[in-house]
């Protein structure tokens, strides 16, 4: 306790030359790009891919129309590689890249066949549509993260303006926080945020929660220099910024303001961007690089091929203008299999995949901020957690005791009034204690009684209290007990304190010393309770101490926060699904390995380096500590910067780290984690670091998150094994084509209504498919795995290639017999070739078209092991979106005419479609059975 003292304060002139020199007393936001910068990004990327497709015209113009306009065409060509290198190290995204550089090529392939061919407008469909792919893929994105980033912003205001009780110009004033200076004196009291860091001048029985900065939920403080915990993070004559003053009062010089405070500090290493890949945009980074330079392979080889065939033939001629058109005509050739190879769906069905996850995922307690933070979480590796509030209740309760025989009434008595603390009932479902956790718990013991502490404590009249102290370490108060009718005196305080002056015997005393140890083995928190009657004048109180008296003991509460309902089953969850889980924790190691056994993470034959402290984590190497990454679950007395360098060696070992927390202490390692999971309740500057927030702070939560994860990158795996099928036997026709001489009988936008519209629905009817536990039984994937598997290759090309023989098989028939109906399969003639109808052709695209659709149906059982069928009854979007597609097909077919190049099918052509294409699906529910 301090004496008081007279201060003045500041001048309002000292308060002006302090700002100027020293700054406000607010955190600078990070800077955010304006909309202004991403429009300019936008516009120039776009006038970089006009001028592209622009010159492409231009230069194949110029070829087309003679020697007149070659110098132009050169220019052309020569302006197109400045602008496509530009424009390739504008965009980041390879998928984009390509996608890019399939508009270019598909505005030159119809321009040409617009100038040359004589073909109508419908040529520009397919670059049109390209050019729509990337505006929904890039818009549903930008979108759904700019909403996202609203709400988030929303939860996650910092009032600056909350007012501060501060001594200036001789007098006490209300300042707001953010007016607050350096040497400013404030007066704090319970349950106030201290605005600055601040150097203690008095203080009173102070007690501060440094959670959000060190952990630390109570950190016992006093103006006294001399009284020192060299275990404690920050001095104990020292109270920082953003910490909460749980009980006591103070007064207190403000030595640093602003960004310079400890919150300041931690704010601002949170900002540095680590600017690491997301392991999906490796994923698909590695995919684009692969389709790439696969589909540059296969042009070369078929202009290679063809120029090859060509010498070679007997038809074979010299003339230049002869060996040009061919050569343009192969030419041609190449950059329509380099289009068609490119899976222009892609993006958007990816996008599409992870919007749809990020959705469901806000409607389940958690927020993303970004969409690729969805799919990382399933990526995840290892969970550093912190234990308070995440993997316990942050809710002190009455876990055990041991209590004599006495009334009930005077227990009540002896809780309710010898307390400075209280409760908040403003919501009933949620009632918090205010003040002191561990006297909010008996209150809330007392409730669970069905006992209103505030009508025993309105009863009862205070004679004199005795304030806590941690000198003493007990708090007594002199009453008028309305149940014994007499002056009682009640003591509440350390066990091992209020035992010293209870009057029990030997026996007595050494039963309760047994059971404390016990509690205290499992790491309770623990307080007696202690009565006397007080005869007339009888005064117990000398010097601020209890005389030496004799008290009846009353017995022993155990107080714990209790670990949250579902977390030991999360947390099996994860380890069954071989997730690393580490708590890092500023509580004690006897606290953290506690929680560690009761969650079921610390076994009893853990070993020795499977816990360790932050003061040893500190003095070891990096070199040290990697080689007990792998045994490492519990870090203890944790520092504010022990996390981040934890998460740090983790993933520089290759691990997916995935972090929690919801202190200002835990931004950076948020920040430098692969996710960040900030807590609902958590600081503003922990939020502002992470990339998910769970709202209801619950570890559950966390490995729910991790499932809807690991489904959705199932469901992403399913689509491309789904898409890519589509793009190997368009190519395969492509290419063989291209040797015997026979063009694609799918037509531009036939191809566009399948790689844009049915497979963005498709990909639609993926995504919506359920999370299913049972990926919480695998292993986490490697991040060197290439995102298309052994498993998803076999399906490819071996459904691929039994799809391009089934097809070029049909189209042989149709070019030299005469097919006007399905029956006609069953007897024709084969002669002549004699072109295809366009009666044979819709036959042709809705056959093509409905093998792909009965193969959606494998796609979902796919990685499953079960039936297509299986949870029908949760897969009602799937249903539904493959409705779509199959009526869209109808729709097509039937009116689609000229623009799709189709025309009307009988009824009995469609039946026997739909039964002959059936086998697709029913041969893979056989080897699903069998497998």
């Amino acid at each position: 306790m301090s004496t008081h003292h007279h201060y003045s304060g500041l001048s309002d002139s000292e308060v002006a030359e302090s700002r100027k020199i020293n700054g406000a007393n607010i955190l600078t936001p990070p800077q955010k790009e304006t909309l202004w910068d991403t429009l300019k990004g936008v516009l120039k990327h776009w006038i970089s891919i006009s001028l592209a497709a622009i010159t492409v015209g231009a230069a194949v113009t110029a070829v087309c129309l003679g020697g007149y306009y070659i110098m132009p065409a050169v220019l052309a060509v020569s302006w197109l590689l400045i602008v496509v290198v530009g424009l390739f190290g504008g965009f980041d995204d390879p998928l984009f890249k390509i996608l890019i550089t399939a508009f270019v090529l598909s505005i030159g392939i119809s321009i040409y066949e617009f100038e040359v061919q004589n073909a109508g407008v419908s040529t520009f469909f397919e670059p049109v549509g390209i050019i729509v792919a990337l505006l929904l893929a890039t818009g549903v994105a930008f979108l759904l993260e700019k909403k996202n980033e609203k709400t988030f912003q929303s939860l996650n205001k910092v009032n600056d303006d909350t007012f501060v009780k501060t001594i200036r110009n001789n007098n006490v004033c209300q300042v707001p926080r953010r007016d607050i200076v350096v040497g400013d004196i404030v007066i704090l009291e319970q349950g106030e945020e201290i605005p600055a860091d601040c150097q203690l001048l008095e203080s009173i029985n102070l007690i501060v929660n440094e959670s959000s900065l060190t952990g630390e939920l109570q950190a016992n403080k006093n103006a006294d220099m001399s009284i020192s915990d060299p275990e404690a993070t920050y001095p104990t004559y020292q109270i920082m910024k953003g910490t909460t003053i749980i009980e006591g009062y103070c007064t207190a010089k403000v030595f640093r303001v602003g960004d310079k405070t400890e919150s300041g500090k931690v704010f601002k290493a949170a900002q540095v961007d680590e600017g690491d890949p997301t392991p999906l945009s490796e994923k698909l980074d590695s995919l684009a690089d692969k389709i790439t330079k696969t589909s540059y392979l296969v042009a070369g080889l078929i202009i290679v091929g063809r120029l090859v065939t060509y010498f070679f033939s007997d038809d074979c001629s010299f003339n230049w203008l002869d060996i040009f058109s061919y050569l343009l005509n192969t030419v041609m050739i190449a950059v329509t299999l380099i289009v068609v190879a490119v899976p222009e769906g892609l993006p958007m069905s990816v996008t599409l995949s992870l919007a749809f996850s990020m959705k469901k995922l806000m409607n389940e307690n958690t927020l993303p901020r970004t969409m690729h933070a969805c799919e990382t979480m399933g990526a995840a590796s290892v969970i550093c957690t912190d234990k308070t509030g995440t993997l316990t209740q942050n809710k002190m309760q009455v876990a055990d005791l041991q209590m004599s025989e006495i009334e009930d009434n005077l227990l009540a008595e002896m809780i309710a009034v010898n307390s400075t603390a209280n409760l908040d009932l403003s919501d009933t479902e949620n009632i918090k204690p205010i003040g002191n956790p561990t006297e909010g718990a008996l209150l809330l013991w007392l409730r669970g009684k069905n006992i209103d502490y505030l009508a025993v404590r309105e009863k009862a009249e205070i004679v004199e209290q005795l304030p806590f102290s941690t000198e003493n370490k007990y708090m007594a108060t002199v009453t008028m007990s309305p149940t014994a009718g007499k002056k009682m005196l009640f003591v509440k305080g350390a066990p091992e304190i209020v035992l010293g002056f209870s009057n029990l015997t030997t026996a007595e005393s050494e039963s309760y010393t047994t059971k404390l140890s016990e509690f205290q083995g499992r790491a309770y928190r623990t307080l007696a309770l202690a009565y006397k009657e007080l005869s007339d004048g009888e005064e117990p109180f000398e010097n601020g101490k209890l005389k030496d008296i004799k008290l009846s003991f009353a017995g022993i509460f155990a107080i714990s926060d209790p670990v949250r309902v579902g977390v030991a089953e999360a947390v099996k969850s994860c380890t069954a699904a071989g997730i690393q889980v580490k708590i890092v924790t500023g509580d004690t190691s006897l606290t953290a390995k506690e929680i560690g056994r009761q969650i079921g993470l610390l076994a009893n034959n853990d070993a020795d380096n499977a816990v360790i402290t932050g003061s040893e984590f500190e003095a070891m190497t990096d070199e040290e500590l990697s080689s007990r990454l792998g045994d490492l679950k519990i870090l203890s007395r944790a520092r504010p910067h022990d996390k981040e360098r934890l998460v740090k060696l983790l993933k520089r070992a290759d691990y997916v780290v995935a972090a929690t927390g919801d202190g200002t202490n835990d931004a950076p390692a948020l920040n430098a984690a692969d996710v960040g999971l900030s807590m609902g309740d958590g600081t503003a500057v922990a939020k502002e670091a992470s990339d998910m927030t769970i709202q209801d702070n619950s570890f559950s939560t966390i490995s729910n998150a991790v499932m809807w994860g690991r489904s959705l990158y199932k469901n992403i795996q399913r689509f491309i094994m789904f898409q890519m099928t589509i793009n190997v036997v368009a190519c395969l026709i492509v290419l063989i084509g291209a040797f015997i001489g026979t063009q694609s009988p799918l037509t531009v936008t036939q191809m566009l209504w399948v790689n844009l519209i049915m497979d963005t629905f498709a990909a639609i009817a993926l995504a919506s498919l359920p999370p299913s536990s049972d990926v919480m039984k695998e292993k986490p994937r490697k991040i060197t795995d290439f995102i298309i598997s052994k498993s998803m290759r076999r399906s490819i090309f071996g459904v691929g290639l039994l799809f391009t023989a089934l097809l070029l098989g049909i189209l042989t028939i149709m070019q030299h017999a005469d097919i006007s109906c399905m029956a006609d399969f069953l007897s024709f003639n084969y002669g002549a070739y004699n072109g295809l109808s366009d009666y044979e052709l819709s036959l042709f695209f809705t056959i093509f078209v409905m093998l792909q659709f009965w193969n959606m149906f494998n796609a979902k059982a796919f990685l499953t092991g079960k039936s297509a069928f299986h949870n029908l009854k949760n897969s009602r979007g799937f249903l539904l979106i493959s409705a779509v597609i199959f009526i869209g097909q109808i729709l097509i077919v039937e009116i689609g005419g000229q623009m799709f190049n189709v025309t009307h099918l009988a009824i009995n052509d469609w039946i026997i479609i739909i039964l002959a294409t059936m086998p697709v699906m029913i041969v893979g529910e056989i080897k699903r059975k069998f497998a």
